[in-house]
């Protein structure tokens, strides 16, 4: 009865979030951060926080494979699907919309008055709920330069991958190098061991479509702007779709609440109608639900070993860094007068003045008050 109960509940959350999920995948941990750890206290900040470690340690969509994790600890292997399918359902559902519409009149309805104020916004968002997370994250000197040290690779621009695994690396060399414990670098043996770890809906398109999503989801790091390489090199360049059409199917995804990987519903539909949309859903979303079943159980034993709690540490640590990054990189981009900032200003005001504010509510704020100055 209990964890008929617990599956309810992680749909309704889900579901809430996937309808109101605007602004990435940080903004989505962010939300979900409020929402299991401050609110219903589901799991401590710790372990958060090793979530978010281990998701970034795999290809996928991040805030949807955090959904997945978040269901897996709370009602096991139901809760596992139950969550990642609550929360990708609502982005597909609206995509698929968008979809339709694009098909048939050969435009995206004019939305921009409305997400003007929205990236601002969102950026207050995510520092507010990235704050709790810095304060555990960086515990010690080393952990604090470590960080640093991320903090402007990845503004330079250095692969995401290498920054997660080069930090976890090289802190667990600082610490178990010296004399008397090196012998305990036997224990990265697991790592490295987990690091190798037409019109019919079954047609020859359809195939096709499944295997090369189901390829880009399986080694898919990074953003919305990684894939859209992916996928100009899959669909543009063999003609499949023009560049138009992708650089608009990438800004549904943008606008449109959820994770961003739903733009492939977009394509999905635009190249073989709604059994190219679900089959290219299937295979983008399938692999995160597999790395995460796969990853989810060795989580806490990382952290009970001392080698691996020093490696989660660290990469704990890059990760928070890399999520400022993305602020800094989306206040570059979007803030670029005054009333962006206006508005980035307030929603932070907001953001860490009232803790208990629905971080949901402050994105509409944000949309409220970018409509209204537009006109000014």
């Amino acid at each position: 009865m209990k964890n008929t109960e617990d599956l309810k509940e992680i749909a309704r959350l889900f579901l809430k979030l996937g309808i109101i999920g605007f602004g990435g995948p940080a903004a989505h941990i962010s939300m979900m951060q409020n929402e299991v750890v401050t609110k219903r206290k589901w799991m401590s900040q710790q372990h958060f926080l090793d979530l978010i470690g281990a998701t970034n340690l795999i290809p996928g969509p991040n805030s949807t494979e955090m959904a997945i994790h978040i269901g897996r600890e709370k009602a096991g292997w139901k809760g596992l699907i139950t969550a990642g399918v609550c929360f990708i359902l609502p982005a597909v559902f609206i995509t698929g919309i968008f979809a339709w519409l694009y098909k048939k009149y050969g435009a995206l309805p004019e939305i921009q008055p409305f997400v003007y104020g929205i990236k601002p916004a969102i950026i207050a968002v995510i520092l507010s709920a990235i704050f709790p997370l810095a304060k555990k994250s960086f515990k010690t000197a080393g952990l604090i330069i470590l960080g640093l040290l991320v903090l402007a690779g990845s503004l330079l621009g250095y692969n995401e991958v290498f920054l997660l695994f080069g930090a976890g690396i090289l802190y667990v060399l600082i610490t178990f190098l010296p004399p008397g414990k090196s012998g305990d670098l036997k224990n990265l043996i697991p790592l490295v061991y987990l690091q190798g770890s037409e019109n019919n809906f079954i047609s020859s398109l359809n195939l096709k479509l499944f295997l090369i999503f189901l390829k880009v989801g399986s080694i898919l790091y990074g953003s919305g702007y990684v894939l859209f390489a992916f996928l100009d090199a899959e669909f543009v360049a063999n003609g499949m779709l023009n560049r138009k059409q992708l650089i608009d199917a990438i800004a549904v995804g943008q606008f449109t609440p959820g994770p961003v990987f739903s733009s492939v519903t977009f394509i999905g539909y635009q190249i073989n109608g709604w059994s190219g949309a679900a089959i290219s859903t299937l295979g983008i979303f399938l692999p995160s639900f597999l790395f995460v079943a796969l990853l989810n159980p060795l989580v806490k034993k990382m952290r009970n070993s001392k080698i691996f709690s020093v490696f989660l540490d660290a990469v704990n640590a890059a990760s928070v860094a890399i999520i400022v990054s993305v602020c800094i990189s989306m206040g570059i981009d979007t803030i670029t007068d005054w009333r962006m900032i206006l508005i980035a200003v307030f929603c932070l005001f907001i953001s860490f003045g009232y803790r208990k504010i629905n971080s949901a509510l402050i994105v509409v704020l944000g949309s409220g008050m970018g409509y209204m100055l537009t006109f000014i």
